[in-house]
């Protein structure tokens, strides 16, 4: 950790500061703040990607929307709106399809439809994730647990996490050294 600190310490003070004031500013919508007035195709992959614009490559697209669908790790809309539990399903894939297979994406939905609420299971995903990137890019001295049980399935959707934050971490890193050259 402490090579990658001083990595981090070689970026420019003002491209430094800008990337964590955008980490330090991104917040995940709350499950009971996403709209559940229904959203059409196109308006889906805006939303969510105008959330993630600030975490870099992290696309979703209309067509990468549709295809989930045809996969089955999100189901149909609802006369061709998206409603809340699947924008909280396509934010999770969005950020987990970086470190993750189509299969094992399927896999992890469908066990977190045996253990948790959507409601319970999206929240704790948009709170675990926002904490391990504050504390990735050192604007935290501590990472608060979240959540009261320990279960194999939080470690495996932490673990998802960690990776999906890593690689956003490398690649800011990278992006902020490469603009200051």
């Amino acid at each position: 950790m402490e090579e990658m600190t001083r990595e981090v310490t070689a970026v420019g003070n003002n491209e430094r500061e800008q990337m964590l004031e955008q980490i330090r500013n991104f917040k995940l919508p709350r499950y009971d703040e996403i709209p559940n007035v229904g959203l059409y195709l196109e308006q889906t992959s805006k939303y969510i990607s105008e959330y993630l614009a600030a975490l870099g490559d992290f696309p979703l697209t209309s067509s990468m929307i549709s295809n989930y669908v045809k996969k089955g790790l999100i189901a149909n809309p609802v006369k061709k709106q998206y409603g809340r539990d699947h924008i909280a399903y396509l934010f999770f894939i969005a950020m987990a399809k970086s470190v993750l297979s189509l299969d094992a994406l399927t896999g992890f939905i469908k066990l977190q439809q045996q253990t948790y609420t959507l409601p319970k299971a999206y929240d704790y995903f948009a709170e675990q994730f926002e904490g391990l990137l504050r504390f990735t890019f050192e604007l935290d001295d501590t990472l608060e647990i979240v959540g009261e049980d320990n279960t194999d399935e939080k470690r495996l959707l932490y673990t998802c996490i960690v990776a999906a934050v890593q690689k956003v971490y490398l690649e800011k890193c990278l992006e902020a050294i490469a603009n200051e050259e």
